[in-house]
């Protein structure tokens, strides 16, 4: 393992990953606090503070273990989750979805950020490679976020947005899988399956949207140069 590629990726991706991480749970929070459940507030958790959402073990340590194992060919983590009683939200099934629905939306919303930041480095003809890396780690990092979450299977946020539009029945059984759903979910990854059957597909629509989205700044910033 190269340690000055180690220490370079790490720098590029750092601050995407944990403005993701950090964004991503505190979204979370924020609903939950607005639709009435007040736990994650009580607990200090509706905070943008990064420290309040990092796991040492699932953030920093498993990341890094995975990371040299595998010589940067997979890579997984994760951050201590936002506390939610979905019995204390005030319609819990309905906002129950919502409140799931935040953390990926931002990961979305964080991606077309990181998109329009590399736009505007690139008008402004700014050639340093470490900027225009970390904006497509940006770019790439929340994607990447919001397509595995919103796989749909519990405890992943599109596990809890399926038991909450399923008929009482199918939701029954399908948050039962809770208990067991991270061991599915890593065996998927570990096989491959998600990546090629969710992920990669997922992630190449997120990426046309994208690019959907940022196309009337890429032409805006495009026609400016052309008159300059």
């Amino acid at each position: 393992m190269d340690i000055a590629h180690l220490i370079q990726t790490v720098s590029i991706y750092a601050l995407p990953v944990i403005f993701s991480i950090t964004l991503h749970e505190a979204a979370h929070g924020y609903a939950a606090l607005y639709f009435g459940d007040t736990t994650a507030w009580a607990l200090g958790r509706v905070s943008l503070n990064p420290m309040r959402h990092i796991d040492p073990i699932g953030t920093i340590v498993l990341p890094l273990l995975l990371y040299f194992s595998t010589s940067g060919a997979f890579l997984f983590g994760y951050a201590k989750p936002v506390p939610v009683n979905f019995a204390r939200l005030r319609h819990p099934t309905r906002d129950m979805v919502w409140v799931a629905l935040a953390g990926p939306a931002i990961n979305f919303a964080q991606a077309l950020v990181w998109g329009a930041a590399l736009y505007l480095l690139q008008a402004g003809e700014v050639s340093e490679p470490f900027f225009i890396k970390m904006c497509q780690g940006g770019v790439l990092t929340n994607v990447v976020m919001c397509v595995f979450n919103l796989f749909p299977l519990p405890p992943l946020d599109g596990g809890r947005i399926l038991v909450g539009l399923l008929p009482y029945r199918q939701a029954y059984w399908l948050a039962r899988v809770e208990p067991w759903g991270f061991f599915i979910v890593m065996a998927l990854v570990l096989t491959k399956i998600i990546n090629t059957f969710w992920m990669l597909p997922l992630m190449g629509l997120s990426f046309d949207a994208l690019d959907a989205l940022l196309s009337p700044l890429r032409l805006l910033l495009q026609s400016g140069a052309g008159g300059a």
